[in-house]
């Protein structure tokens, strides 16, 4: 029984306990407005380019253990324009456990009126939970983890998410953690009632400002819900110049206030870089985080572009 009790309240800590290790169920990127697509599935597809991008996340830097989030992703509309398509795999490194994941998706596109379009995506994959064993010490030498046993945890995922849509703005939500499975470790042979995936829910919105001398300003909000934790709300914007260089900053509360940089080449190549101020009360341990982005565009031909555009007025 003793082995059931160590483990529940390790992952109760990393995934259940505290208010910023619980929303780490799911990650959490400052350069939310670079690749929309891993929070919400219904913009796959929506830009009608092929777009494969990287994020490296380096959480709360300073602390020991402290999360590191590595995700790829690719997403790009079918021939017709109609419908999306996308993946990605993920992997969050949060001291001595490691959380894999990959889904793919599939994001349906059609007109609601003659400038709004909606998005409906359904993504459905598989999660990996993993404790290294060797990183743990435990009073009881006879504890299975403190021999250097590796456990591991599999369970499917899913998600759905929606959008509404034109050129200038954009409004959707999506629900991450469908299935809301639980915890388990077939290695522990006491009884195990594992612990729960959360349900979260995003809502979000943005708008594309016009401004003089070649800017464009996008700010948005991105509002996040998890059970039983305060409501997050993130508020961000950027300054994009001669849609190559920006810059700007995300807001959310009880986290991080970020400054964010980067350049796209050509309408082809971005990187992308920023850096988050801690305004929790992991301030006092952390010297901030780090993410670095990095994305190619795969442009559709003109050819098929505007035969399709014409197609979807018909």
């Amino acid at each position: 029984m003793k082995k059931f009790k160590h483990i529940t309240i390790l992952i109760g800590l990393l995934t259940l306990g505290f208010n910023e290790f619980r929303a780490q169920q799911i990650p959490v990127y400052s350069q939310f407005f670079m690749n929309k697509y891993t929070q919400n599935p219904a913009f796959a597809g929506m830009d009608h380019v092929y777009d494969v991008t990287s994020n490296h996340r380096y959480q709360w830097v300073g602390i020991e253990g402290y999360p590191r989030t590595y995700t790829l992703s690719i997403n790009g509309p079918t021939r017709d324009l109609k419908n999306g398509l996308g993946a990605f795999i993920y992997t969050d490194n949060v001291g001595p456990t490691r959380r894999t994941g990959a889904q793919a998706s599939y994001a349906y596109h059609m007109n609601v009126t003659e400038d709004i379009e909606v998005s409906l995506s359904l993504s459905a994959g598989l999660i990996e939970w993993k404790i290294d064993g060797n990183q743990l010490t435990f009073n009881n030498p006879n504890e299975p983890a403190s021999t250097g046993n590796v456990m591991r945890s599999l369970m499917p995922d899913a998600k759905f998410g929606f959008l509404f849509y034109n050129d200038k703005w954009h409004f959707g939500g999506a629900a991450p953690n469908l299935l809301q499975n639980k915890i388990k470790f077939n290695d522990i042979q006491e009884p195990n009632p594992g612990n729960k995936l959360e349900d979260h829910y995003f809502i979000h919105g943005g708008y594309d400002f016009i401004l003089p001398n070649e800017l464009v300003a996008d700010p948005y909000v991105l509002i996040r819900y998890v059970s039983n934790v305060p409501l997050q709300i993130e508020l961000g914007s950027t300054i994009t110049w001669k849609s190559a260089a920006w810059a700007g900053f995300s807001y959310r509360t009880g986290d991080a206030l970020s400054m964010l940089l980067g350049y796209t080449y050509q309408d082809y190549i971005s990187f992308g870089y920023s850096y988050d101020f801690t305004t929790s009360n992991l301030s006092s341990y952390s010297g901030g985080s780090h993410e670095l982005l990095f994305r190619i565009l795969f442009k559709r031909s003109k050819k098929v572009t505007e035969t399709s555009n014409q197609d979807k007025r018909l």
